[in-house]
């Protein structure tokens, strides 16, 4: 089984969108004995809270479960325990390669890396840009890209 931990600033928007969306494909495709997904902050700003009120009415909107989904911060076990660690920014990016093991740093990614046309971009944090469909419509279309990616490699 192939674990991925998707990660932005808070974990209650973009990281959030993005566990909802990979945890409906994991189910509706019949992938649950081979794909695993969380999602974590790099701050502890919002830990403990669910998604915010723009992100639920969304995956409300696309009937996407959010229930059980609480902002927490990324631990030091994340990087043995997930094969995939995905920032949505190069904020996220150099956090997580500050704080992770030298051993773990090939599992640390940049979220729109895995499209050629889109590699090295980043998915604006909707908490400021205030895009919150935007931001959906951004990561709904790369969610089945990293389960192609993830499954293939």
């Amino acid at each position: 089984m192939k674990k991925v931990l998707f990660v932005c600033h808070g974990n209650v928007c973009r990281s959030a969108m993005a566990e909802a969306i990979f945890r409906q494909l994991i189910n509706k495709n019949n992938l649950s004995d081979k794909l695993e997904v969380a999602s974590a902050a790099t701050s502890t700003e919002e830990i403990g809270n669910p998604p915010h009120p723009s992100v639920q009415s969304i995956l409300n909107q696309n009937h996407l479960d959010y229930s059980n989904m609480y902002a927490r911060q990324i631990e030091a076990t994340d990087f043995k325990k997930y094969d995939y660690i995905i920032g949505m920014d190069k904020e996220n990016i150099q956090n997580l390669l500050h704080w992770a093991p030298k051993d773990d740093l090939q599992k640390i990614h940049l979220f729109l890396d895995v499209s050629d046309n889109k590699a090295g971009k980043e998915i604006p944090d909707p908490w400021y840009t205030g895009e919150f469909k935007q931001t959906f419509k951004a990561i709904n279309e790369m969610i089945p890209e990293w389960i192609k990616y993830i499954l293939n490699n």
